[in-house]
């Protein structure tokens, strides 16, 4: 079988992804440069990573051809996982922060 190039299965949709992926990538790295607020930056890149993650599992992992309750489930998976990552790996970025304050 010979999938076009427009199709929703042809390789320009993974290509336009990667290149998305990529400008929100020099994008986020840009913005880490620049000085200003904490909440800003914080919200930014929240923002930005959200999106990231959104292109990945609609594109790559091909959620955006399933029915709403898989991809819904999923993405809170996606969601308590990095919840649950960041809780456990928090407190150690605080105290390490802490320690280099001294």
């Amino acid at each position: 079988m010979v999938m076009k190039l427009g199709s929703p299965h042809g390789s320009r949709v993974y290509w336009v992804t990667w290149g998305a992926l990529l400008a929100l990538t020099v994008v986020m790295f840009l913005v880490d440069g620049l000085s200003m607020p904490r909440l800003a930056f914080l919200a930014f890149v929240l923002s930005a990573m959200l999106a990231k993650a959104s292109l990945i599992g609609a594109h790559f992992m091909h959620l955006r051809f399933e029915r709403r309750p898989l991809a819904l489930m999923v993405l809170v998976g996606l969601l308590l996982t990095g919840t649950v990552l960041f809780v456990l790996i928090a407190p150690d970025a605080v105290r390490i922060a802490a320690m280099n304050h001294r």
